[in-house]
């Protein structure tokens, strides 16, 4: 690993390949990116992260007040 910072609005990791050019890839799919507190105690237990239930609660919400963006979703 060269360097780590925000590039193109993201955080993201420099290291140098094979060929010798300068490379990059995310962050998050590193051991560098700190594991959040549902990963860590549900330990790999669940299927779905809470935001994602949240976001899906949200939508079929919106779906039963007839605010969804599709009439078959």
């Amino acid at each position: 690993m060269v360097a780590r910072h925000l590039s193109w609005g993201e955080d993201r990791v420099f290291y140098y390949g094979p060929d010798g050019r300068l490379k990059s890839f995310l962050v998050n799919i590193t051991d560098l990116f700190p594991i959040d507190a549902f990963t860590r105690i549900s330990a790999g237990r669940s299927a779905f992260r809470v935001d994602d239930l949240l976001e899906l609660r949200e939508g079929l919400d919106r779906q039963k007040r007839g605010e969804g963006s599709h009439p078959n979703v």
